[in-house]
């Protein structure tokens, strides 16, 4: 079974989805899942997970209609404002729903590096074993020692780290990105999605090669059994073909035992967020 364990639909708006540039005009239009199911189907890829691209209610309202109306779209991450005091009310409301399965706060956009370390906002977090929710982190490498605090803090929580953390691949920095993902791993309850790499590389330029040290790192520092395969659909179509970030993974992955190979490409996805 291959689950996709990060993608997006989205219907573009200007103002809601501004981050998407000039660079990035490709994808300036609606992207549903009668677009991502032909894909899919062409790729052998049986399953997916939605993010949310957008921090509003109705963004998780939005990809949960999707979830109950398609059901290759087997979960959903969506947002809740974990700051606010009524935070309880919202995961308790969204925990009736079988298809909800965590939650993720655009981190990357927030100035303060500490974000996810102020009161309000790690009063959320403490919230969400007991919903059965787990939290993606969506970071710069900059950010990723408030992110050792966090996953520090809640040893029983479960974290995911999208896109490897987003290391500038482009500018080739590695070390201290490196050095820090290291000390993350350490703790067990933290994975890492394979996910969003040919984007902080040079859309138009990068190659496999480029990618690799990254993706060995991520692989030796989680082991096969805490890493999992993600496309980020639609964002990936500004730099590659989904077939190309598919195989990026495939390749890199070909010389681990089938068992390995299935865990990342999906079974660890199923596990974690707890897919049926």
């Amino acid at each position: 079974m291959i689950i996709d364990s990060h993608q997006h639909f989205w219907k573009y708006s200007p103002v809601s989805h501004s981050w998407i540039n000039e660079q990035m005009k490709v994808i300036r239009r609606d992207f549903l899942p009668s677009d991502l199911k032909p894909v899919f189907v062409k790729n052998g890829v049986d399953g997916c997970v939605a993010v949310q691209a957008d921090q509003t209610l109705a963004e998780t309202d939005f990809l949960l209609e999707h979830a109950h109306n398609n059901a290759f779209v087997k979960g959903v991450v969506g947002w809740v404002d974990l700051r606010s005091p009524d935070v309880d009310q919202a995961l308790e409301k969204y925990a009736k729903d079988k298809n909800l399965k965590g939650y993720r706060h655009i981190v990357q956009d927030e100035a303060d590096h500490n974000f996810m370390l102020r009161p309000d906002f790690l009063r959320g977090i403490s919230k969400l074993e007991q919903y059965g929710a787990v939290y993606d982190i969506l970071v710069f490498p900059h950010q990723l020692g408030a992110t050792l605090e966090l996953v520090k803090k809640f040893p029983n929580q479960k974290f995911v780290i999208d896109h490897i953390a987003k290391p500038y691949i482009k500018d080739g920095f590695y070390d201290g990105w490196a050095a820090m993902m290291k000390e993350i791993a350490k703790h067990e309850n933290v994975h890492c999605k394979i996910s969003g790499m040919i984007t902080e590389a040079d859309f138009k330029t990068w190659t496999p090669e480029q990618i690799h040290p990254y993706m060995l790192l991520v692989l030796e520092a989680f082991g096969p059994e805490r890493c999992m395969y993600g496309s980020d659909w639609p964002v990936c179509l500004v730099a590659g073909t989904y077939t190309q970030v598919k195989e990026l993974t495939t390749n890199f992955i070909s010389s681990l035992s089938t068992a390995e190979q299935a865990a990342i490409m999906g079974l660890n996805a199923v596990d974690f967020y707890g897919l049926e």
